[in-house]
């Protein structure tokens, strides 16, 4: 019941917000793009792809519709639609992926089957921290689907997720800021400045704060972030882009609820914090500052360099759920502090040149990176110290409960410090060729040498390995029509044995070979209106050379895993009055032989069969519109042990959108719009997150 009477008081206020239209002024809605421009032609390259950072997939100005690979987009105004501010919120509406619970501190995602905490970038740099990303200096979301190391470099197996950051622009003086608070008392303010400095100079500046709240009990947080940024025209031919971001994140770490019998979430306990509030928080500090260098040389000839640092200081202590006695009524905690500072240096240069007639059009691309990464990890363990058998529990078993006991504990430091040092060096060549009015053929390599040293600085192990890579991309595409083509592409990617954080290598792993990905599709992309694609793509991911260790104990590279699949989405301007982004991907993954994941023949954990993400925004008139948002996923595994499942849920959200003059709007957002109880995600088969009930979030956006 409070739940109804919450929802009936946030419907009522949201009819206040939004007045009749026919008391409005003549203000109109602004105009909401759900897809880059240009997606058909690349004209002189004025384009989203263009005039950023060229196209994130080939590093080239190349149209969407050109480009041999699936790729999901979700824009500015889709974000704002949905008032969404945090990349792991975006990523639910982008079939293909799953979010793990990151162990509540980190975006972790599963991309095509593939799980990953370092598949992350910032205008094709490499940001690839453990911490949760906010969106309020971002233009756009990029999720490009399928392994690519030609242009990514190492990991990336099941794809990339590229955000592309707001810059400043030279063309006139906007400001604009966004003040929201949902039914659980969370709430955001955002600002956006831009400030042109003369005619060749302009700063930009993106700053939010936001208090984080939630069903779950004790869940609290903040969030501070800030982004300036400056454009300048160095001459007429050269532009300079530097920006700098500061955000600081502090959260509890929520790790969920635990399984019963092994067969799926413990139900009735959705509000339940199985932690200590005291203890169990979450705190990240990052600086990231880059400066870019576009020139243009003339006769189709361009390049840029780009210069990246980034600092990253995290920490996070949890104490968690390990286990269930549905029997007794007990649960088994478990716990630990654990800490990284990390510190990336990233230099990158891309010459493309451009060039041919009627019959043949050339894109080359060459392009060079080289980085270092400095990092130092540790961890602490959590012992709990009350007596075996006192009160017939164990020491860290306490009864299940609304509100949980936390046994008597204490931390013991120095349990793992570990220092890596990674140094990589790549080149690559790519070659864009268009045959007349119908083919085109892209065609590519990348070489990486990649230098990892470690030190386990407890047990005294060094490890060190060195590997050279040579990673290769083609594809063709037939084009019937301008509108219309048809693509096969094949890719590889790989990813060293010391996994995506590079923290440790052991004697084991040291011996090893990187990781192989191979990704084949076949697929189609069509412009069937000036502001709409339809996509579709069937495709095939290869997953090699895992270890596997065998009962004699000998461990070799003989692990092997599948994923197959299907994709197709629509997205732009429908109509008028019809904006949408709307997505079906099915996915069959399995372990083909036995691995350090499990045996041969089990399901891959957390990729559900059928995934539907759909949203719609529909402008009823120039002054008053509604949103109408569907996710679905099937049954999904909690892991690779095939005995917890996470139920497959659908959920509704809605929106309504008021503008009461050219300057001022207001927007109401429902999440869960029929309250429905279901599990999104899971870090193994004893953290699974409940998802948030009903909650409505009230808003309103200016600009002057």
């Amino acid at each position: 019941m409070p739940h109804l009477h919450r929802r009936a008081a946030l419907l009522a206020g949201a009819s206040l917000l939004f007045p009749a239209v026919a008391h409005a002024d003549e203000a109109v809605q602004p105009e909401r793009s759900y897809l880059p421009t240009d997606i058909v032609v690349t004209g002189n390259g004025e384009s989203d792809y263009g005039t950023q950072d060229g196209s994130s997939a080939t590093k080239t100005p190349t149209p969407l519709i050109d480009v041999p690979q699936g790729v999901s987009y979700i824009t500015e105004d889709q974000l704002e639609d949905q008032s969404i501010r945090q990349l792991n919120e975006a990523l639910r509406y982008v079939p293909g992926i799953s979010m793990e619970t990151g162990e509540g501190h980190r975006d972790e995602v599963f991309i095509r089957g593939q799980e990953s905490t370092a598949d992350f970038y910032i205008d094709g740099l490499r940001d690839d921290a453990q911490y949760y990303r906010s969106l309020y200096n971002i233009e756009r979301v990029e999720v490009l689907k399928g392994a690519n190391a030609l242009i990514f470099g190492r990991g990336a197996g099941g794809g990339a997720i590229n955000r592309v950051a707001k810059r400043a622009e030279l063309n006139g003086q906007a400001v604009s800021g966004e003040a929201s608070i949902d039914s659980f008392g969370a709430f955001a303010l955002l600002a956006d400045v831009n400030q042109p400095l003369s005619g060749s100079a302009a700063l930009r500046l993106n700053a939010t704060y936001e208090e984080f709240d939630s069903h779950r009990d004790f869940y609290e947080g903040r969030f501070f972030g800030i982004s300036p940024t400056l454009t300048a025209e160095l001459g007429p031919q050269t532009t300079l882009v530097a920006s700098y971001t500061y955000d600081d994140d502090r959260r509890v770490t929520d790790r969920g609820v635990p399984s019963v019998a092994g067969t799926g979430p413990l139900r009735g306990y959705d509000e339940t914090f199985f932690g200590d509030p005291g203890f169990n928080q979450a705190e990240a500090q990052v600086h990231i500052g880059r400066v870019r260098i576009e020139h243009e040389f003339g006769g189709g000839l361009s390049a840029n360099g780009t210069i990246q640092y980034a600092d990253y200081d995290k920490v996070y202590a949890n104490i968690l759920p390990s286990g269930l006695d549905s029997t007794a009524d007990t649960v088994f905690l478990g716990g630990y502090r654990d800490y990284t500072d990390r510190e990336n240096w990233i230099g990158q240069g891309n010459l493309v040149w451009q060039a041919g007639g009627d019959t043949l059009e050339s894109t080359l691309l060459l392009g060079f990176e080289v980085s270092r990464q400095d990092t130092r990890n540790g961890r602490d363990t959590v012992s709990f110290t009350r007596a075996p058998g006192t009160g017939g529990l164990a020491p860290n078993e306490t009864p299940l409960g609304e509100t949980i006991f936390i046994p008597p504990y204490t931390l013991d430091a120095g349990a793992r410090l570990r220092d890596s040092q990674l140094e990589t060096l790549s080149f690559y060549l790519q070659e864009q060729l268009q045959i007349g009015d119908h083919v085109e053929l892209v065609g590519g390599l990348r070489w990486d040498r990649f230098d990892l040293d470690t030190l386990d600085l407890v047990g005294g192990v060094a490890g060190d390995r060195v590997d050279e890579k040579v990673s290769p991309r083609f594809g063709v595409i037939v084009k019937p029509n301008r509108d219309l083509s048809i693509y096969a592409s094949y890719a590889e990617s790989f990813l060293p044995q010391a996994g995506d954080q590079f923290l440790v290598l052991s004697p084991t792993s040291a011996q090893f070979e990187p990781e192989k990905f191979t990704n084949y599709e076949l697929g189609v992309k069509w412009a069937p209106l000036a502001k709409v694609l339809v996509t579709a793509a069937v495709f095939r991911l290869d997953r090699s050379k895992t270890p596997f260790t065998d009962s004699t104990g000998v461990t070799t590279l003989t692990g092997e895993s599948r994923v197959e699949g299907f994709e197709i989405g629509a997205v732009g301007e429908i109509t008028d009055f019809w904006k949408a982004n709307i997505g079906y991907t099915h996915l069959d993954g399995e372990l083909r032989t036995a691995s350090s994941f499990g045996p041969a023949g089990q399901r891959l954990q957390q990729t559900p069969k059928h995934q539907i993400a759909a949203w719609n925004r529909f402008d009823v008139t120039e002054l008053l519109g509604f949103g109408f948002g569907v996710i679905h996923q099937s049954d999904q595994f909690a892991s690779f042990s095939n005995t917890v499942e996470l139920p497959g849920y659908w959920r509704v959200d809605a929106a309504a959108f008021y503008t009461v003059s050219d300057r001022l709007s207001l927007q109401l957002n429902i999440e869960n719009l029929f309250d429905e109880t279901y599990y999104p995600s899971a870090h193994g088969n004893n953290n699974i997150q409940p998802a948030e009930p009903f909650s409505a979030r009230i808003g309103v956006r200016f600009a002057l």
